[in-house]
């Protein structure tokens, strides 16, 4: 190497040692990912009301990491289910089994900004964003309805988010129990809509919210607003058990990566990347001269495809449409168990959902593939027609798949 190229490599060296050491001080941006997760302290996550609530009510506090449906399948549960993100899609399933449990005289909060449809039209509700006429701009004020808990005060989320609000409700069995509106140089709310309400369901409640901001860390540590939280949550402080959960949060922490230990800290992360350069680097320069020509090894012709369709061949001249169909499902559920990781022992309707979310199918979709594959498997004979339909189902599910 030359003098000069060394010169040259050096003073990139050095540059690019600067640019490192620049990025890994500069001060990181806000976060205002809508987490709601209980170990996240980003503005919208639920750190602080997760202490506070386990502080205030220490052993009827429980947090749950399972889905509604498996939660709710155990016994002596009774109390008060929690739920707040900015988005809540329950499972009919999932909801069903809500309902059950509200109905035996427990109480269900749910506090997003978009629920799901099901969920709406079983309680004959609407919900809209509320729009502001003279600025783009739409910071919420909430209050309750209740003037011994609210005093008539309102409270003001400061950051442009969504104001969302129920634009139709059953007036004669639900119960408005506080209001939102858009911030317009006062703390006035002149064109108050409802936000929170109660759903008397049976023996029990659902109480239904629609800004779930009021939880998160940046509300709370602002001025007297954690009043309005408390005061929220005074509505279930009834002396049961809180159910916290953990499972609907769009912040979920999935900790899939072995190099996560590194990755989390920005010093180690920087580190990690400039012993990638360097090695980068080392491959380029030093490489260069040492490097020689690689024969071209032509790999071996695979006869395999051409031996399948000779056997496809044979059994299609004779008729044997049933045999050809049940190696098909035989194929297929090795597919599952080893591209899905999931074991075909026990085929239920926890199964359909666990193919379905790995797949990328809906769960009609698989549950009509599977219909299909059991009435194969329980008769002696298979027609052509059956057939053809077993594949392009089989195919159409695989290709689902590769889309994601």
């Amino acid at each position: 190497m030359l003098k000069s190229q060394k010169i040259i490599l050096f003073v990139f060296l050095a540059l690019l040692a600067a640019l490192v050491y620049l990025e890994a001080t500069r001060p990181q941006p806000v976060n205002w990912f809508p987490s709601y997760d209980r170990r996240d302290k980003i503005p919208l996550g639920t750190f602080v009301l997760h202490k506070l609530v386990e502080d205030s009510f220490k052993n009827d506090f429980e947090e749950t990491d399972l889905p509604p449906f498996e939660f709710l399948q155990q016994e002596n549960l009774h109390g008060n289910y929690l739920f707040i993100n900015d988005d809540l899609d329950f499972g009919k399933t999932e909801l069903d089994s809500l309902f059950n449990w509200a109905s035996k005289g427990n109480n269900v909060f749910i506090s997003a900004n978009y629920l799901n449809k099901k969920l709406l039209d079983t309680f004959k509700l609407k919900m809209r964003t509320q729009v502001s006429l003279s600025s783009i701009i739409t910071e919420p004020l909430v209050t309750l309805t209740n003037k011994h808990l609210s005093s008539g005060k309102t409270f003001h989320i400061e950051r442009n988010l969504p104001v969302r609000y129920f634009s139709q409700i059953d007036t004669i069995s639900q119960i408005v129990l506080g209001v939102s509106g858009i911030y317009e140089n006062s703390a006035t709310i002149r064109e108050p809509e409802i936000n929170f309400i109660q759903i008397p369901w049976e023996k029990g409640n659902f109480f239904l919210h629609t800004q779930p901001e009021v939880f998160s860390n940046f509300f709370l540590l602002k001025g007297e607003n954690f009043t309005y939280t408390a005061n929220l949550l005074s509505y279930l402080n009834n002396g049961k058990t809180i159910y916290w959960d953990n499972y609907y949060k769009s912040g979920k922490h999935i900790d899939i990566s072995p190099l996560r230990v590194l990755l989390n800290n920005k010093f180690f992360k920087w580190a990690y990347y400039f012993i990638l350069i360097g090695m980068l680097l080392f491959i380029i320069f030093e490489g260069k001269r040492k490097q020689r020509s690689i024969p071209i090894v032509h790999p071996l012709v695979n006869k395999s495809y051409e031996y399948t369709r000779t056997i496809a061949g044979m059994y299609l001249d004779k008729n044997e449409y049933h045999a050809i169909a049940q190696k098909q499902i035989v194929l297929f559920l090795e597919y599952i168990r080893t591209h899905l990781r999931l074991p075909t022992e026990n085929i239920n309707e926890r199964f359909f959902r666990s193919v379905a979310e790995r797949s990328g199918n809906t769960l009609p979709d698989t549950i009509d593939l599977f219909s299909l594959i059991k009435k194969i498997n329980s008769q002696n004979n298979t027609g052509k027609d059956e057939l053809m339909s077993l594949y392009k189902k089989i195919s159409s599910f695989k290709d689902a798949g590769k889309g994601e």
